[in-house]
């Protein structure tokens, strides 16, 4: 027999999920942090309209940390600068993080030495960049007591770098260059790539002479014209694939 159902109950537990999405929210927003309210946070510097999400990953080392303006960067993303916390690391800053870029969740920066993120880079999440690898010369001691090897790290700007990267010490990322979802970065990768692979390898590149070798598959997207008003978005959608190509057969006027 199907039993009676509660209604006093099944209220009671939708006022109080509301109240804890309602916490929540406000805990959100109230727990960001930006240039306007660092919290207990003394970045080197932060830039115009970065936001640091919260709940906030493992942050340390930021009087070394300099994050420049309009970053995104999003919940659970750790940033560190110099092996532990409380420690001098000199006058010049350890991490430098451009303009525009955004850190997909759960990402970690960890530098130990010098990392830079040129301006423009998106970050998918749970992406890893260190400038530190652990080191196994000495057979006979655990790996995770031996001192660690340190090199610096620079990624250029305008790059996306996918979903679970890694980005290795040493790595120096061209300009405007794909990092594939999954990839093991290391050494140098020239500007306009698209690097796959573990380790990564350049599977496409762009040059002025040859443009994109191997050729794009498919063509690039266009992009929303200037003025276009979201009632006209709304009507082209709506359009079948026989209006879409008669639009595409008339002339431009004049």
């Amino acid at each position: 027999m199907p039993q009676r159902k509660n209604t006093f109950s099944s209220w009671r537990h939708r006022a109080a999920q509301r109240a804890v999405h309602a916490v929540w929210a406000w805990a959100q927003r109230t727990g960001s942090v930006s240039a306007d309210h660092p919290g207990r946070f003394r970045f080197g510097s932060i830039g115009e309209a970065t936001r640091l999400a919260f709940p906030l990953g493992t942050v340390f080392g930021e009087p070394w940390i300099h994050l420049g303006s309009h970053c995104i960067i999003a919940e659970q993303v750790t940033l560190t600068a110099g092996l532990m916390p409380d420690l001098d690391l000199g006058p010049d800053p350890i991490l430098r993080i451009g303009d525009g870029v955004v850190l997909g969740r759960g990402s970690h920066v960890i530098a130990d030495t010098t990392v830079t993120i040129g301006r423009d880079c998106y970050f998918g999440p749970y992406v890893y960049v260190t400038s530190t690898n652990h080191s196994y010369d000495d057979p006979h001691e655990p790996i995770g007591r031996q001192w660690p090897r340190m090199e610096p790290v620079e990624i250029g700007p305008g790059c996306w770098i996918g979903t679970g990267a890694v980005i290795l010490p040493g790595a120096r990322i061209g300009r405007n260059v794909v990092v594939a979802a999954g990839a093991v970065v290391r050494g140098t990768v020239p500007d306009h790539a698209v690097v796959a692979g573990a380790p990564a390898r350049v599977v496409r590149r762009w040059t002025a002479e040859d443009g994109w070798q191997p050729p794009l598959r498919t063509p690039a997207p266009v992009p929303i014209p200037d003025g276009m008003t979201p009632e006209q978005l709304r009507a082209l959608a709506e359009l079948d694939e026989e209006a879409v190509a008669q639009l595409a057969r008339l002339e431009p006027e004049g």
